[in-house]
């Protein structure tokens, strides 16, 4: 059958963003730029809008995440997910060996081919792909039941939907590990932290936090990615051994991790080994040992499986990176938002080479959870390039003289009674001149991924504060080049660098504008809601609580922060100052000039025609908003079959309701 251009169209786009993310998220080679990459995301995101009957479910277009799951289904796996025997030392890696060969009547003086690769901290997943679309995804859970997490597991960039091959198997089930990159897992906890919430211990709790979300649009979010490593079942294929299903899976678009190597015996084994330990702080991702398998099929099929693990593969862990030492001081450490966090300067000690004199703490509830006291012997964990942390304290060290620091009841840094808000575990300062949230506030707004001037790191910041040259974020634009030359160690040159960077700096997207400001609960991606609903900062200004309301994914305590912050009239003026200087954030994309501009749609009830996400899209292409709540500014409530309270509430209320087939009419050019 002859496909028409639309379709052949679609098909092109769908096949470009794919291979653009394989090239991004897996190669780490773009082609284009994310401006060229935008405009062929939202081509095909119009198509598929304009035709729906064309639209596909494994598009790219559909990672962006779902509404919540009230729970997540049992999923049984096919063939079980077993857990693996550990090895910790040279010999038990030896006696594996040993073992293989006498079950499979191998001489001893024999060499086994070996699959190493890294043993990734993650969580471990299934993909279920039938003729190469992926159909279901599911957490390992005990083995044998686990979690159907599909919605979430395809958010990830590197998860293919469709397998790139024109002949996939009728089922093939992938086995992989979801990972939070180390950098990305300082990120979250950092914001974490200073929106007072509780950080998560390690890596793989992170992952596995962000992967368990009802609601997908979280995880979507967060920039998860996975390492596949074996297979479950396979129909209409046959693989012959580990090394071909890993470079089959491969060149189906699946992740396969680069450092995973083929190697004989047990000398192979050992020096993969070695090298992965030395490499182990220069990788993104948290190790914790290697696996070692079989690579033959055959082989492992003859061996089989005990109860709860197979015969032909073992886990060879690193030794744990932990030292024993004693708690010296616990300082109170104040952040932008004023969040006071506790940290502990500890007795310098070794931990896996490197020296460790400071541990994070995380909050005051932790610290008392823990019970930790300055003079405390404590057990210290380092993760990769991570803070570290203490992880118990070794009790039967107490002398008797350790004394427990209770939460501070002024601000270290300036003196301001702290307080703590109803059902945060935040202690905070709320002092406007606090000297930290100046110095941080700074930082941040100066920073990457805000209004990026480079070259303002803390060392600079700093020497502004000390030398009185700045008390604000506005008070960086009326810098001189003579202020710059009172730094210590600086050069006219770097003077003029700094003073450029300012300068280029006043030209900066709206959003990142709004993510510089520093406000409360507002990220990056939030920051870019904003910007695109509003337009410019005046207008955010003006906007109150409802209004935000009916931006899709801004909810009630984002709404409040955000009217708190505009209501401060310290913030305005700081934020009149920086338009006065020149800063001219530059307008986003604004839906605006569409049929439904300045109309609020709610859907209740099933729909027919239409997903939610899919009406939401077009409402928001004709300038309108669809939100998730009724108020007094809803236009329109569309109503499906069996609606429930949202329609009581328009009833009573006067809201205008209307079914889905005038809701189509309104969208093939009906009076609005």
């Amino acid at each position: 059958m002859m496909l028409s251009s639309v379709e052949t169209r679609m098909s092109f786009l769908r096949s470009e963003i794919e291979r653009h993310n394989r090239l991004y998220y897996l190669h780490d080679a773009p082609e284009i730029t994310d401006a060229e990459y935008d405009v062929l995301f939202r081509e095909l995101l119009e198509l598929e809008e304009r035709h729906p009957d064309l639209a596909i479910p494994d598009s790219p277009t559909r990672r962006v995440g779902a509404p919540p799951l009230e729970k997540f289904f049992q999923v049984p796996h096919g063939i079980p997910m077993l857990s693996l025997e550990n090895a910790m030392t040279d010999g038990e890696i030896v006696e594996f060996d040993e073992r293989v060969k006498r079950f499979l009547g191998i001489p001893l003086e024999g060499e086994i081919e070996y699959i190493c690769e890294p043993k990734m901290d993650g969580l471990a997943v299934e993909l279920v792909y039938r003729d190469g679309i992926l159909t279901r995804g599911s957490t390992r859970g005990d083995g044998f039941v686990g979690e159907d997490v599909t919605l979430n597991l395809k958010t990830i960039k590197t998860v293919p939907l469709r397998l790139s091959t024109p002949e996939p198997p009728r089922l093939v089930e992938v086995r992989g590990e979801v990972f939070l990159p180390l950098k990305a897992f300082q990120r979250l906890n950092a914001e974490r932290e200073e929106e007072g919430e509780p950080p998560f211990a390690n890596p793989r709790n992170a992952a596995a936090g962000s992967l368990r979300q009802l609601d997908s649009r979280i995880t979507a979010r967060r920039p998860l990615s996975i390492f596949c490593y074996g297979p479950g079942r396979v129909e209409g294929f046959e693989f012959r051994d580990q090394q071909g299903f890993l470079a089959a899976v491969s060149g189906w678009g699946l992740p396969v991790n680069p450092q995973i190597r083929k190697v004989s015996g047990v000398d192979g084994v050992l020096g993969y080994y070695r090298e992965m330990a030395e490499k182990r702080d220069t990788l993104d991702y948290e190790i914790d040992g290697v696996v070692v398998k079989i690579d033959s099929f055959a082989l492992q099929r003859e061996l089989g499986e005990k109860s709860r693990s197979p015969r032909w593969a073992i886990a060879f862990k690193f030794p744990p990176r932990q030292a024993v030492t004693v708690v010296e001081e616990i300082v109170p450490q104040v952040g932008r938002t004023g969040v006071i966090t506790p940290v502990a300067n500890l007795r310098p000690v070794e931990v896996s080479g490197v020296m460790v004199s400071r541990a994070t703490l995380h909050n005051w509830d932790e610290l008392e959870k823990k019970d930790i006291r300055v003079g405390d012997t404590v057990l210290v964990e380092r993760a990769g390039d991570v803070i570290p942390a203490v992880v118990r304290v070794l009790t039967d060290k107490r002398t008797g003289v350790e004394k427990a620091v209770p939460i501070p009841a002024s601000c270290p840094e300036c003196g301001s009674e702290t307080v703590r808000f109803p059902g945060e575990v935040a202690v905070r300062c709320l002092g406007l001149s606090c000297p930290a949230q100046i110095r941080e506030s700074i930082i941040h707004f100066a920073s990457r991924n805000a209004m990026d001037i480079e070259g303002m790191g803390v060392r600079y910041v700093e020497q502004l504060l000390r030398l009185g040259l700045v008390k604000d974020v506005a008070d960086l634009y009326s810098l001189t080049r003579d202020d710059f030359m009172r730094f210590e160690r600086m050069g006219d040159k770097l003077a003029e660098n700094l003073l450029n960077a300012i300068e280029q700096s006043k030209r900066r997207e709206l959003s990142r504008f709004i993510f510089a400001l520093g406000i409360r609960h507002v990220g990056e991606h939030t920051a870019k809601l904003l910007a695109e609903a509003f337009g410019s900062i005046r207008d955010l200004e003006k906007a109150g609580e409802e209004e935000l309301l009916t931006i899709r994914e801004i909810g009630p305590e984002v709404a409040r922060s955000v009217t708190t912050f505009f209501g401060n009239q310290r913030n305005l003026e700081v934020i009149s100052r920086l338009l006065a200087a020149g800063v001219c954030p530059l307008a986003e994309e604004k839906r605006l000039g569409g049929r439904f501009t300045g109309k609020t749609f709610v859907f209740t009830g099933a729909l027919r025609r239409f997903t939610r996400d899919e009406a939401a899209r077009l409402i928001e292409r004709e300038g309108g908003h669809a939100a998730g709540s009724v108020s007094r500014k809803t236009d329109y409530v569309v109503a499906g079959t069996e609606a429930g309270s949202k329609l009581d509430k328009a009833r009573a209320l006067g809201v205008t309701i209307i079914d889905e087939d005038e809701f189509a009419g309104m969208l093939e050019g009906g009076s609005t």
